[in-house]
């Protein structure tokens, strides 16, 4: 299978699966027991706590572990805003941020919070020069995600961190899909929550991080332990722990020639696809991921184009993995300004280690015969009830 869909997930490196290999077998203590092989697990805990937050450029305590990306942002605007309820009941957004970060922002609706969202321009780009208007007196948590996983886009987070910090609001990031392909270093970004997830950077799955600057309190989501400075009790997974520390390591030490490597390729990509007739581009030009690739292709719906690739043994996607069951069209290029059956005709192409201009010109040639090959069949758009 050609594989273009890094921005799902990624294989698990071979450094990190020998890593995590010896915690299954040989150290398999649970970290919060008495004994020696107790003591051992949290004593690899805490190391490991202390590879993560050099790369982020924070202190040890502030890394808190999680399940993932998903937990992580949960975890930060649940907890962030019911910590701070006493100080005001606002809170702002983008609506092009993951379900992660909407789902957490309608409970909190539910429970009496104001919601509102933060628009962005056709490609996805937030203004900083905007965000005064939005806020309010009883602001209290801003989230905005560092770079979109469906079109890629980063947003400037560095131009408006000084803003909220200067008014005592919390900012927090997803920045599941942009760790280890763009710079993500606390004081630069100015973020007091920051996400991450272990999958999406070659490490295991069901892991992740999230940073916590020093002075801010959260509300608990689970109860029944200390674990984690009470954020999040339960045993910890020593073997999983272990494989994010060398999985962030990892991504750390190769970003810069790795990203531009990928740079190279989705610039070649995008030129290439822009050459067939009916393409468009989703999202920023140049200031979007290394490895992000959104098209469209006028009149032939997005999915319709996923499929017809996967015949040929391409794995791509139509966006975010979480949403792949939803009829919707994707929220967040009806966000950019885009029409209902606009939106159905977007995809998601993302590189990865394994990727190779050969395989790059592969994609560009099948991609071109599936378009001509569909548009030659129908005369008219074409949508997965019309196929």
């Amino acid at each position: 299978m050609l594989y273009l869909d890094y921005a799902a997930t990624t294989p698990i490196r071979s450094e990190v699966k020998q890593q995590m290999e010896y915690y299954f077998t040989e150290q398999f203590g649970n970290p919060h027991s008495p004994h020696e092989l107790g003591t051992r697990a949290m004593r690899a805990i805490e190391d490991a706590r202390k590879r993560i937050a050099i790369v982020l450029g924070g202190s040890p305590r502030q890394i808190i572990f999680t399940s993932g990306g998903t937990e992580a942002n949960n975890m930060a605007i649940l907890g962030g805003a019911r910590a701070r309820k006493n100080k005001g009941n606002h809170l702002l957004t983008t609506p092009i941020e993951h379900k992660s970060i909407l789902g957490p922002m309608g409970a909190l609706e539910r429970e009496g919070f104001k919601v509102d969202f933060l628009p962005v321009d056709s490609t996805g780009m937030i203004d900083p020069q905007q965000l005064e208007n939005f806020l309010l007196k009883e602001t209290v948590l801003v989230s905005v995600g560092h770079a979109n996983n469906e079109i890629g886009t980063v947003q400037p987070l560095e131009e408006i961190a000084p803003v909220l910090r200067a008014k005592g609001i919390l900012l927090h990031s997803d920045a599941v899909q942009s760790f280890g392909k763009v710079p993500v270093r606390i004081a630069d970004l100015g973020v007091d929550l920051l996400s991450i997830s272990g999958h999406k950077i070659y490490g295991p799955k069901g892991i992740g991080v999230l940073y916590m600057a020093p002075g801010i309190r959260l509300e608990p989501l689970l109860y029944g332990g200390d674990q984690e400075r009470g954020l999040r009790p339960g045993t910890l997974n020593v073997p999983a722990i272990m494989g994010l520390a060398k999985a962030v390591e990892l991504a750390a030490e190769e970003m810069d020639q790795e990203s531009s490597r990928l740079k190279a390729l989705r610039d070649e990509l995008i030129t290439r696809a822009l050459l067939i007739d009916g393409v468009y581009l989703n999202g920023h030009r140049s200031e979007r991921l290394p490895n992000n690739v959104n098209l469209g292709v006028s009149g032939i719906e997005g999915q319709i184009i996923v499929a017809e690739l996967a015949r040929r043994n391409i794995a791509i996607s139509t966006g975010a993995a979480c949403s792949s069951g939803s009829k919707d069209p994707s929220h967040v290029l009806t966000a950019l300004g885009q029409g209902r059956e606009q939106a159905y005709e977007g995809f998601r192409i993302t590189l990865g280690r394994n990727t190779s201009m050969q395989e790059i010109l592969q994609l560009v040639t099948s991609l071109s015969e599936v378009i001509k090959d569909l548009s030659d069949r129908f005369k008219t758009r074409i949508f997965a009830d019309s196929v």
